[in-house]
């Protein structure tokens, strides 16, 4: 019996062992499919125009390395304005949607009132319009206000677009999540509802936190078209539209490694905060939508 048992497990384990390694074999052609456009602009911004075009697409190494192409786009243009807009614009932004969306995420997650479930359904229906849509009207509006090529033009309408709908709907569900005798215990304890929300509540969701800063971040940090819209001095830019002026540049003067140079700093900030935070990144993902009512 010993004998005829022990070829089924050999072919199990051997069938185990080959749909595993089809299927890791399957993820990294992907990953690699993913990846390679990153890498070749990566190596690429190492390069001149000659190495770039005449030799091999898989030809990854420069040889040599072609280090002045990242002196020319830190010189040719204000790269460094550029850098510090958009570092400010990440700053203020995503720290003003968390205060603003937590105390939302929070009212919605515990608070008891007349019509709570049908604004929140109707902020959700919030998510559903295009952001294309809303661009002539804020720009009516920033007109309006007097703040077209200031930077509250680009600040303010991104602090309350659809996306701060979407991280309200995220942190209440992680809230959710969160026992209510951790609240009840602080009211005992003499806190009022907003002490509750900051001394108890948000030290307990900061992977939610951290999640919502690192969306917010991405989001901000790749912002484009609104800021080319509202912004006349392209000193006032964002880093993605300082890129596109290498762009221009680029297809004028032929300088494609000084683009690939510009267009690896603008990226290069990203892949390192999410190399940093993917752990809270991955886990909050996970937890958000665990909570009960």
């Amino acid at each position: 019996m010993h004998q005829q048992i022990l070829p089924e497990v050999i072919q199990m384990i051997l069938r185990n062992i080959a749909a595993k390694t089809f299927l890791y074999a399957f993820l990294i052609i992907i990953a690699i499919l993913m990846i390679y456009p990153f890498i070749w602009a990566i190596t690429s911004s190492f390069k001149t125009n000659s190495q770039m075009f005449n030799g091999s697409v898989f030809d990854l190494i420069p040889r040599p390395f072609h280090f002045d192409n990242y002196v020319r786009a830190w010189t040719l243009l204000p790269y460094h304005r550029f850098l510090l807009n958009s570092l400010f614009i990440c700053l203020i932004v995503p720290t003003t949607a968390i205060f603003i969306s937590s105390l939302a995420a929070y009212s919605f997650a515990r608070l008891r009132f007349k019509g709570r479930d049908i604004i929140f359904i109707a902020l959700l229906g919030v998510m559903m319009i295009p952001g294309h849509i809303t661009l002539i009207p804020n720009y009516v509006l920033m007109r309006m206000f007097g703040w077209i090529n200031e930077y509250k033009a680009i600040i303010i309408p991104s602090i309350f677009q659809a996306s701060m709908v979407f991280n309200m709907f995220f942190m209440r569900q992680f809230f959710l999540s969160i026992p209510k005798d951790l609240d009840e215990a602080g009211i005992i304890d003499g806190c009022s509802r907003f002490g509750v929300w900051w001394k108890i509540i948000m030290p307990n969701a900061r992977p939610a936190i951290a999640t919502i800063a690192i969306m917010s971040f991405v989001s901000d940090w790749n912002m484009f078209l609104w800021p080319l819209i509202v912004m006349n001095d392209y000193l006032k830019m964002p880093i993605q539209v300082g890129v596109s002026y290498f762009k221009a540049n680029a297809m004028a003067n032929g300088d494609w490694g000084v683009m690939m140079a510009a267009t690896t700093m603008a990226i290069v900030p990203l892949i390192i905060m999410f190399l940093l935070v993917q752990k809270i990144f991955i886990k909050s993902m996970l937890n958000s939508g665990l909570g009960g009512r």
